[in-house]
């Protein structure tokens, strides 16, 4: 099941002609850190990354205007050993409209550390799914999937399936490379790491909890609010059965990294009983957090 075409119409109260790409991702990029007298360069990324992300068709499904995928992408230029030649790392987030209100759920709140490629200013950025040309379109197109995949989850049960295979080819064709991040034994935070969790099916209750969490739980929230609380702390106990086999999970990191400050939101109000068995759940998966203090602070 796609997205919900007419999620958005409701949302924005308006219908707006026509088919178009599915994302509609913004860049910042800070080269503060960099020494150089080029700075129009940096500039020209900015624009020349969000053309080759938001112009292209990623999937076969067919989006209006207001159903594109909210994302940011914030990258941050450590290093400019050659001309160039860049080291940076990157700051993946993606949001989804909750229905019938104003609030943007996080989807996805991921750091890539190992973002390194070349770019020249007016670069053409070549890309095929069967080929890898360079790091930089192999890196954009990687998370133009993964952006697509997790939206997808979030709309339909295992919705993302086709677009994480996608990511999945892409780290095969990119492994010859030998550039950091599509490694398989490289960091647990790699971009390996996250697709191969994605794809695992040990992981495959947290996936499924992602539908169940904002479809059937966050989308009825005004309705039903306790309702939906128990249906997120249904999805926490399955985070949990992840955890148990694999705490060190990216897919589970991910998840906490993405929905803390909501969860924590989410079960400051609500029936005592419910809000003890979160902030147990809370503490117990994402014990670094002060933040769930509030759930039991009266």
């Amino acid at each position: 099941m796609r997205r919900v075409v007419l999620f958005f119409a409701f949302l924005m109260g308006a219908t707006l002609p026509g088919y178009t790409q599915e994302l509609n991702v913004k860049f910042t990029i800070n080269a503060d850190q960099v020494q150089t007298t080029d700075r129009a360069v940096f500039k020209d990324m900015e624009r020349a990354f969000a053309n080759f992300m938001n112009s292209r068709k990623w999937g076969n499904d067919t989006y209006k205007n207001y159903e594109k995928i909210n994302c940011r992408i914030f990258i941050n230029i450590s290093k400019m050993p050659s001309i160039g030649n860049f080291t940076s790392s990157a700051q993946i987030t993606v949001a989804r409209p909750v229905f019938n209100t104003n609030y943007e759920s996080v989807l996805l709140n991921f750091a890539d550390r190992e973002f390194e490629f070349e770019y020249i200013e007016s670069q053409p950025l070549d890309y095929n799914d069967n080929t890898y040309f360079n790091n930089i379109t192999s890196m954009l197109a990687f998370y133009a999937y993964i952006i697509l995949g997790v939206d997808a989850d979030s709309f339909s049960d295992m919705g993302g399936n086709p677009y994480f295979q996608k990511a999945l080819t892409v780290v095969n064709n990119a492994q010859g490379s030998n550039r950091p991040g599509w490694d398989a034994l490289g960091s647990n935070r790699s971009r390996y790491a996250l697709i191969e969790s994605l794809n695992n099916p040990q992981t495959v209750d947290l996936r499924k909890g992602i539908y169940k969490y904002h479809r059937l739980a966050l989308d009825t929230f005004e309705k039903n609010p306790e309702d939906s609380r128990i249906m997120i702390l249904d999805v926490l106990k399955a985070v949990k059965k992840v955890w148990t086999i694999n705490p060190s999970s990216v897919f589970v990191v991910s998840f906490f990294d993405s929905k803390a400050n909501e969860l924590a939101n989410l079960f400051s109000d609500g029936s005592l009983p419910v809000r003890r068995e979160a902030f147990d759940l809370l503490t117990q998966l994402d014990p670094k957090r002060n933040i769930y203090q509030k759930i039991v602070a009266n």
